[in-house]
C-alpha cells in the first residue's frame, strides 16, 4: 500500500472513499464533518438518517465505521467514524487505531482502492496532533487491507508537517 500525505482540503479529494471524522449521531456537526455534509449535499444526511432508522439507532459506536454514499463530492464514499475524545485520565489510543482499522475494512468490503483520511480526533475532540498522527500511521501501517492507496489530508501546514515527521519516525510499537 501506498501512503501519501496531502496538504489541502479532504472534501476536495478525488478518492474512491473520503473518511469522515463524524459524531455518533451520523446527522452531521463542526469541523471536517460539517464540512463533507455541507460540500457532499443532503444525499449524505439522508443516507445516515437511513442507518440511524436501521442499524444505528443509537449511533455508531467510538472506534467503529459506516458507509454512505458521498452525495456530490468527488469520491464515490464517505466512510463515517467515530474518533476518541482526549482524555489525560484514560489511554483511549487503541479507540483511535480502530477508526483507522475499521475505516479500511469498511473500504476492502466496498471495493476502494483509494482512501482519504482527515486527523481523526485532533479538532474538537482535542488529540494532540503529534500523537495522533503516531497513532494513524502505525495503524494504517499494520493495517491487513487490499486498499493500494491511503491519504492521509491535513488542512494546515503546522499539522501536514507534524504528520511528516510522524512518518518517518521508527516504528517502536508492537
Amino acid at each position: 500500500m501506498d501512503i501519501t500525505l496531502v496538504l489541502g482540503d479532504l472534501t476536495e479529494q478525488d478518492a474512491d472513499a473520503i473518511v469522515n471524522a463524524a459524531n455518533s449521531s451520523l446527522l452531521g456537526g463542526g469541523g471536517v464533518d460539517g464540512a463533507i455534509h455541507r460540500r457532499g449535499g443532503p444525499e449524505i444526511l439522508e443516507a445516515c438518517r437511513a442507518l440511524r432508522a436501521s442499524h444505528y439507532g443509537k449511533g455508531l459506536a467510538t472506534g467503529q465505521a459506516v458507509a454512505t454514499t458521498a452525495g456530490r463530492l468527488k469520491a464515490r464514499w464517505v466512510i463515517h467514524t467515530v474518533g476518541p475524545v482526549y482524555s489525560r485520565d484514560e489511554d483511549r489510543s487503541a479507540l483511535l487505531a480502530s477508526c483507522y482499522r475499521e475505516s479500511l475494512k469498511v473500504a476492502d468490503s466496498l471495493g476502494a482502492a483509494t482512501v482519504a483520511f482527515p486527523a481523526i480526533s485532533t479538532g474538537i475532540f482535542g488529540w494532540h496532533m503529534d500523537d495522533a498522527a503516531r497513532i494513524a500511521w502505525h495503524a494504517v501501517r499494520q493495517a491487513d487491507t487490499q486498499v493500494a492507496e491511503v491519504r492521509f489530508v491535513l488542512f494546515e501546514p503546522d499539522a501536514y508537517a507534524l504528520w511528516v515527521r510522524a512518518g518517518r519516525a521508527p516504528t517502536t510499537e508492537g
